[in-house]
């Protein structure tokens, strides 16, 4: 039985993470730290950041001068189509809409262009389920 998410875990090992926080209380420095843990390569964005997690932050998509293979977003819905365009400008396999984030018309765009997309779902959890409980 195929699993898209697993594939999408498996085959995606650097991720550009959309309002990362240096905040160690934040959603998005928890989930990217455990993501960073997990072999994961964590690129941060945002303007508001120098470095996050022992990485140099990029105050936009655009300035990030390396390829990423997914971009994860911890944004407001409204922020999502510009982040959206941002990643099919740069050649992004995924777009992963972290939970509560929900945009039906960035993700219609996003696959339009090819992109695979996750929306309103945990990064984290899904990793989780599908990897940690294997090691118990």
């Amino acid at each position: 039985m195929s699993d898209p998410i697993r594939e999408i875990l498996e085959h995606n090992k650097t991720l550009a993470v959309v309002g990362l926080s240096s905040k160690f209380m934040r959603a998005s420095h928890g989930v990217s730290e455990y993501m960073q843990q997990h072999g994961y390569r964590i690129i941060p964005v945002n303007p508001k950041e120098e470095s996050v997690l022992g990485e140099k932050c990029y105050a936009s998509l655009d300035e990030v001068p390396e390829p990423f293979d997914g971009v994860v977003i911890f944004r407001r819905p409204e922020f999502v189509p510009d982040i959206v365009e941002a990643a099919i400008c740069k050649g992004a396999k995924v777009v992963w809409m972290q939970e509560g984030v929900v945009h039906e018309r960035a993700a219609e765009r996003a696959r339009a262009a090819g992109l695979t997309v996750v929306m309103d779902r945990c990064i984290l959890k899904e990793h989780a389920k599908r990897f940690v409980t294997e090691r118990l």
